[in-house]
């Protein structure tokens, strides 16, 4: 079976499986969609090179796909995109489908994930708890497995908080470096577009094809004097009220930095928290108005019943906000900017917990606007200061994700993922079959986040045979230098593919029989965790050692 068909009909598989119809607006026709999956291995076999192909993908309801309505989360308000807005089109570009549009908080306003009439976004871990918003569906879509990766956009943390509280990484770039046109602006000023993923290498991938223009180097990163990576860190008892446990799972967060060779520095938060008060409470919530307030107040009007309450309440109250307001909050932020500029000074990123707890839908329901409020204590104030910012997992409470965020200055994006990666240790795998680049079982890798290292050999001490196995593979035996009528070993090509940790532990969990993890040594010397084959499925399969490989094997007219 294909590679891209064979996703694509997971995909539709898993969302019959998993039944959240709340997360979809709008899914594309599966026909559709297989055709363009068909299309897309076509391409591939005939030697095109489509570095997402494969990857399925989904699309925050505010942002463009052709031939779906654009909602916003306001059926009243849809339109018919005539195009892809350029991050669905770029990413579409190099092989990865679109298999819809998400629900989301109305008009991108709000971090809970419940202000919608196609329903509340429920928790990927526990359904009577929110996912978070406003980018609730994307989130929960990826988290869920029902997609690779998906887009979301961010003006006060809706990229970030849906991923802390459903366990998955959310990437918030650097305002600009990622266009936002063909999308629907909450404040357009300050929006950014995001992507969601399982893990942070998957997220780096799509974030890459997303820039302006694709594959964009950043410039230079801000100057730093060298030494190890410096984090400033709030002191717990100065970060307000947190969910029972939360503190403790923040300075595990810091300990494992620490332990990683971080240098960690205190900060102080104020300007950080007084300007998170400012994006709803402050002037700034006028450009909301500004992007949808005529066609919400059209609707109020008309008695629109699609119109979420809480949604239409915040916009329509910014309409009165005056001028010389808006003239004194923009001092006082630029005041703000420069006490947290200065608390950074020479920090290469700020750690924080991503959210301060997570609430029920109850909760939510109870008090709509402090939950929101509480939820945006850290992530309200970073677009506004114009920073990048990074959301891992950060383990567990309670059994429920626990997140952190790393935020530093514009165009650090690529310093703050390395950071990151402190948290969420790589290993190398070493892969000489159905795993191998382009071979059907890659994307397996690739959906765990995984990274090509180098194309290489093992040590010359090992044999392959072809399994009779769906889909074919071969199994890779030690044998070593041969003696006492042994065949000798040989030298086998191979890749080395660098994957999280965690990544790893996933691939054993699911590792069909005869096949093993063991220890590859290469024809370097060092030895890699590798697929091994069990040698009693050996007897009747063919050896292929002579080949020097699998490709090599394929080539020659076997399948």
């Amino acid at each position: 079976m294909s590679t891209a068909l064979s996703r694509v009909r997971a995909a539709y598989a898993r969302i019959e499986a998993v039944d959240r119809p709340e997360i979809w607006i709008d899914l594309r026709p599966r026909e559709e969609v297989e055709a363009e999956a068909r299309l897309i291995d076509e391409r591939v076999s005939g030697g095109e090179r489509l570095p997402l192909a494969g990857r399925v993908f989904a699309a925050k309801g505010n942002i463009d796909v052709a031939d779906l309505p654009t909602t916003a989360g306001c059926p009243s308000y849809a339109y018919f995109p005539e195009a892809d807005a350029p991050v669905v089109a770029r990413l579409r570009a190099a092989g990865a489908i679109v298999l819809g549009t998400t629900n989301l908080d109305q008009f991108a306003t709000g971090l809970v994930g419940t202000r919608s009439p196609y329903g509340a976004v429920r928790n990927a871990h526990d359904p009577a708890r929110i996912s978070g918003g406003s980018s609730a569906g994307s989130a929960v879509a990826v988290a869920l497995g029902v997609v690779d990766f998906a887009l979301g956009t961010d003006t006060a943390g809706s990229g970030r908080v849906p991923a802390a509280l459903n366990g998955i990484v959310g990437l918030k770039p650097t305002r600009g470096l990622v266009p936002t046109e063909g999308v629907v602006p909450a404040c357009a000023s300050i929006d950014c577009v995001t992507v969601f993923a399982r893990t942070l290498p998957e997220a780096e991938q799509a974030l890459s094809f997303m820039a302006s223009p694709p594959g964009r180097a950043l410039p230079p990163l801000p100057q730093r004097t060298p030494g190890p990576w410096r984090i400033a860190v709030p002191p717990t008892d100065r970060l307000g009220e947190l969910d029972e446990g939360w503190a403790e799972a923040y300075e595990a967060a810091v300990r494992q930095l620490t332990a990683a060779g971080a240098e960690i520095h205190t900060l102080d938060l104020t300007p950080f928290t007084e300007a998170a008060a400012m994006l709803y409470e402050g002037a700034f919530v006028a450009e909301r108005y500004t992007a949808v307030g005529s066609f919400v107040d059209k609707a109020m009007a008309a008695g629109d019943d699609t119109l979420d309450p809480t949604v239409a309440g915040i916009i329509t109250r910014a309409r009165d906000i005056p001028a010389h307001r808006l003239f004194a909050d923009q001092d006082r932020l630029a005041a703000l900017r420069a006490q947290a500029e200065a608390e950074l000074a020479d920090a290469d990123a700020l750690l924080l917990p991503t959210t301060p707890g997570h609430p029920t839908l109850a909760e939510v329901t109870a008090d709509p606007l402090g939950a929101n409020a509480r939820l945006g204590r850290f992530t309200n104030s970073t677009n506004l200061f114009d920073l990048a910012a990074v959301a891992v997992p950060a383990g567990e409470v309670d059994g429920l994700p626990f997140g952190v965020m790393l935020i530093g200055p514009a165009f650090t994006d690529e310093r703050l993922a390395r950071i990151a990666g402190l948290l969420h240790p790589e290993v190398r795998l070493a892969v000489v079959g159905a795993h191998l680049s382009d071979q059907p079982l890659n994307p397996q890798l690739l959906s765990l986040g995984a990274r090509f290292d180098r194309t290489t050999a093992t040590a010359p001490v090992y044999r392959l045979h072809a399994l009779s196995t769906t889909p074919p593979k071969p199994g890779l035996v030690h044998v070593g230098e041969g003696g006492e009528g042994l065949e000798a070993g040989a030298s086998i090509e191979a890749e080395v593919w660098r994957l999280p940790a965690e990544g790893l532990g996933r691939l054993l969990a699911e590792l069909p029989r005869p096949m093993a993890l063991g220890r590859v040594e290469l024809a370097d010397g060092s030895h890699v965790p590798g697929f091994l084959c069990e040698p009693e499925a050996l007897a009747d399969a063919e050896d292929i050692t002579s080949y020097g490989g699998w490709r090599a094997y394929l080539g020659g007219g076997r399948s």
